[in-house]
């Protein structure tokens, strides 16, 4: 394995990661959501998260499936996506401290 495969796997590896940490979010805000009464704000928000997530997850499925050539040249020297990941990742904080209030 070259490194240019061995950062490629690690940068998917950090991406299925912080899905992973998003689905935790995502199920603790829906879950926390549930014990409120129709409260149609948080649950539009939540439902924008979730199209957020599903973005982040279709994007995470097209970057496994690149030819190593488009890593080179597209993605190994950026780290565009983590910011979203980031964003999204402390909006459903913010959106599970609200609720727990």
């Amino acid at each position: 394995m070259t490194d240019i495969d061995k950062l490629v796997d690690r940068r998917i590896s950090e991406y299925e990661s912080r899905l992973k940490h998003i689905d935790e979010l995502y199920e603790k805000a829906h879950q926390a959501s549930e014990k409120l009464d129709d409260d149609h704000v948080l649950k539009t928000e939540l439902g924008q998260y979730h199209v957020q997530r599903v973005d982040l997850a279709n994007h995470t499925a097209k970057l496994k499936a690149l030819p190593m050539e488009h890593w080179r040249d597209d993605m190994i020297q950026s780290s565009g996506p983590m910011a979203i990941w980031d964003v999204l990742a402390q909006k459903l904080e913010d959106l599970i401290e609200r609720i727990d209030k």
